[in-house]
């Protein structure tokens, strides 16, 4: 091959390559244009704090304030959504990569939406299917976007059910243990972080070892996201839990 010909044969390469460069950054635009059009297409979230407060009113719970107790915050954290503290797009991208395989799951997922998501989900309620999933992905971005980490967590835990009657995590500590929120000890707080995936289901009162399971769940993830030790872990696991029946 004469150096014409392989000099060529570069320049076609290197032109092929540039193509394809292009197009790739523009189907990426394409979709960051699509996305940010549906994003603004949607409600707005402002009276999100208005919403918490009218579901606590029609349930008769008592609202909790930030900072929200960091026993139950950090359990329901661990064991909800492990990187609800990450950069926003991180965490809509993880929870959309989530709710894809919740879609596909036949029967869904409870806890396979983030935080925000899950919060958009009990604000801002549609109807079931692919859409609803995907309004409720950029109704949980727009939620990141407007409020700071700890209100968005404070909402999620006031607007949510516990079980018994209890809205709201205020009611919940004051109903299960006749304890304030604050109060709460390892054990307590990982019962109640339990909760919200099935509140009937792991009932502490009807149905204490689902309970239990569940409980242990929650903590073996405190453990691996290096929020206890495992003989922490443990030692709450088999504390005593004074239920209020």
């Amino acid at each position: 091959m004469s150096r014409r010909s392989a000099r060529r044969r570069a320049r076609g390469w290197k032109s092929r390559l540039v193509r394809a460069v292009l197009v790739v950054v523009g189907l990426f635009l394409c979709v960051v244009l699509a996305g940010l059009g549906y994003e603004l297409s949607l409600p707005s979230v402002s009276n999100a704090p208005a919403r918490v407060s009218s579901i606590l009113r029609a349930h008769g719970g008592d609202m909790g304030h930030l900072p929200v107790p960091t026993k139950l915050a950090e359990a329901v954290v661990a064991v909800e959504d492990e990187h609800f503290y990450s950069n926003a797009l991180l965490n809509v991208f993880d929870g959309a990569a989530r709710a894809a395989l919740t879609a596909l799951h036949k029967s869904g997922d409870p806890g396979g939406s983030t935080i925000a998501q899950q919060l958009a989900k009990q604000l801002y309620p549609s109807k079931g299917g692919f859409s609803a999933t995907l309004e409720q992905v950029g109704m949980g971005l727009k939620l990141s976007l407007s409020y700071s980490k700890p209100e968005i967590l404070e909402m999620y835990l006031n607007a949510i059910y516990f079980g018994n009657d209890y809205w709201g995590y205020a009611t919940a500590a004051r109903g299960y243990f006749g304890a304030g929120p604050d109060d709460l000890n390892w054990a307590e707080a990982s019962m109640l972080a339990g909760l919200p995936q099935a509140p009937t289901d792991y009932d502490p009162v009807t149905h204490f070892q689902l309970a239990k399971q569940r409980q242990r769940q929650v903590l073996d993830q405190l453990v691996a996201n290096r929020i206890l030790t495992a003989a922490q872990a443990d030692a709450a696991f088999l504390e005593a839990l004074s239920l209020h029946r």
